[in-house]
């Protein structure tokens, strides 16, 4: 068992709460049906294919030619470890039918999430899965409102939102970053086409971001971001985000030549220089003015790959969140003023391990990836929560999570 020492880890008293496994994985089995999985002695080996039905054989031959149409990264010091395929393949089960994936196959993350979407849709670029990755685009700009801003979460159909939760600002910079990763992996010469097949996409997110930050404090208003939780104050995981966005667009209209690319590129830099003077000077705390411990994934996103740039004090930050976010188990919970339940959550691990992988500190990155492939599931998935005792809790696979470990994987393979 890898254990992961943090200099100067929180001392908590944890009240360790127990959360059951929804599923082993999910699979694809008769008739092509989608199967939550309980025992992964159902599955044919290295598959995501139940075994023994009249369909296993050709479902086979689908799966390994997908596969085979792009590629699985290759991390040395994960020597023969079968995480990435396994979270290749789990972004595939989570695409299906629809082809944009849910954000997991339980009941209640049946839903498409933009934040998720956008992850995978970066991750399936990555992995040369083009046309999976423009599926999430044109859902995203099927279903984006006039106004930009998405709803949290959406019907899988694209049909419209499983229930009232009100908008969530951070989808429109999640949905610009995802845009400018894909467009990213085509050549100088293909880009344009691309852009302008997203155009309405790009112009309403670049809209709407911009439209949040053009107040005199230069900061987004209130809105729920990861945590999915109400909020009366703006956080730094919705700032981030939208700068992250506005930065995206200022590269993407610069592509094409568009003029509106100085007036988003301000756009961006007057809201950096606002999280900076409003969030810098506490030590980046989840809300203005709260404690340096209340640390949570926003200084994750202020790093690449979702930012550009590695500002010194933001890097000082992230590097002092383990010891707030760290919980028993050795994963890291969503916030250091997350409840101190002992549950370590796998897509708050992996999206720290991005943010290494990406400012090049492989170190960190192969640790945190090591530590989730030794918590995933008998049949290889990774769930949403590990609990304080290191076995696998709640909802898997996750979509974020799955992508997010892809991500990581391609950057540390060169």
């Amino acid at each position: 068992m890898l254990t992961l020492c943090v200099s100067g880890a929180a001392s908590r008293g944890y009240r360790d709460r127990v959360l059951p496994l929804d599923a082993q994985t999910v699979a694809v089995g008769a008739g092509g049906a989608l199967l939550a999985v309980d025992d992964a002695d159902v599955l044919v080996p290295a598959s995501r294919v139940v075994a023994g039905t009249p369909d296993t054989e050709a479902q086979l031959v689908t799966e390994r030619a997908w596969l085979a149409a792009g590629r699985v990264p290759v991390v040395p010091e994960l020597g023969e470890s079968t995480l990435l395929r396994d979270a290749l393949l789990d972004l595939r089960m989570l695409s299906l039918p629809t082809g944009v994936p849910v954000a997991g196959w339980s009941p209640a993350w049946r839903y498409v999430w933009p934040r998720d979407s956008a992850l995978a849709a970066a991750a399936l670029a990555r992995t040369g899965h083009r046309a999976e990755a423009e599926r999430v685009l044109d859902f995203l700009q099927r279903v984006q409102p006039a106004s930009g801003v998405f709803a949290a979460r959406y019907l899988p159909d694209g049909s419209g939102v499983p229930d009232d939760r009100p908008a969530q600002l951070d989808g429109v910079g999640w949905a610009l970053w995802a845009l400018a990763a894909v467009v990213e992996t085509r050549t100088a010469a293909e880009r344009p086409a691309l852009i302008e097949r997203y155009r309405a996409l790009l112009d309403r997110s670049a809209a709407g971001a911009a439209s949040a930050v053009d107040n005199p404090r230069g900061l987004p208003p209130a809105s729920a971001d990861y945590w999915e939780r109400p909020e009366r104050r703006v956080t730094l995981a919705t700032a981030a985000l939208l700068q992250a966005g506005l930065v995206a667009a200022e590269r993407l209209y610069r592509m094409v030549g568009d003029p509106r690319a100085a007036a988003v590129g301000a756009a961006g830099s007057r809201l950096a220089d606002a999280i900076q003077a409003a969030f810098g000077s506490d030590g980046y705390p989840r809300r203005i003015g709260g404690a340096a411990s209340s640390v949570d994934l926003g200084v994750v996103f202020l790093l690449p790959p979702l930012a550009r740039t590695v500002p010194p004090d933001v890097l000082t930050a992230w590097r002092a969140a383990p010891r707030h976010l760290l919980r028993p188990g050795g994963g890291l919970a969503p916030g250091g003023s997350w409840p101190d339940d002992g549950i370590s959550w796998t897509n708050a691990t992996a999206s720290y391990a991005l943010a290494a992988a990406a400012i090049g500190d492989r170190r960190t990155a192969t640790a945190w990836l090591a530590w989730l492939d030794e918590h995933r599931t008998d049949a290889g998935s990774l769930p949403e929560k590990v609990l304080a005792d290191g076995r696998p809790a709640a909802v898997a696979p996750l979509a974020w999570s799955a992508a997010a470990v892809l991500l990581i994987g391609d950057a540390l393979a060169g």
